[in-house]
């Protein structure tokens, strides 16, 4: 992904596409138990991603969407791998590239599935995980 397809404005970053429509927005939600973000479009809140607190050895990530197909990500300790799953069914993968000069993910997604909430909810575990660096993002 080319980093001129996000904007960083305080807590919110706008996802683009490559001709700079807004596709998505994600902003940070405040004052909640742990890192938590909305993904807007046209302004309204299509998910939430939380963040869970206490787990040990892995990270785990919740992506509550309206209705019953709520998405779960979990990954390694170290960050670099993670599954998107709902109801125990893979929908998606995220492996972050060793060798590379910046931040790059390899993100493969199942037919049929969100492609843009699925991006956006992996920018919002990069945040999660890497909030030391946010000047990345611009």
């Amino acid at each position: 992904m080319d980093g001129k397809a996000f904007t960083l404005l305080g807590k919110r970053l706008v996802f683009q596409d490559m001709a700079g429509n807004e596709l998505a927005e994600i902003r940070q939600r405040l004052l909640t138990w742990g890192p938590s973000y909305d993904i807007l479009r046209d302004g309204v809140v299509v998910a939430t991603v939380s963040k869970h607190v206490f787990t040990l050895l892995h990270c785990k990530f919740t992506v509550d969407v309206p209705g019953p197909d709520d998405l779960e990500a979990t990954g390694s300790l170290f960050d670099y791998e993670y599954k998107f799953r709902r109801h125990g069914r893979e929908v998606a993968t995220v492996s972050k590239a060793y060798f590379s000069w910046t931040d790059s993910y390899g993100v493969d997604i199942a037919d049929g599935e969100d492609d843009v909430l699925i991006l956006a909810s992996t920018v919002v575990i990069d945040l999660c995980c890497h909030a030391d660096a946010p000047e990345r993002h611009g």
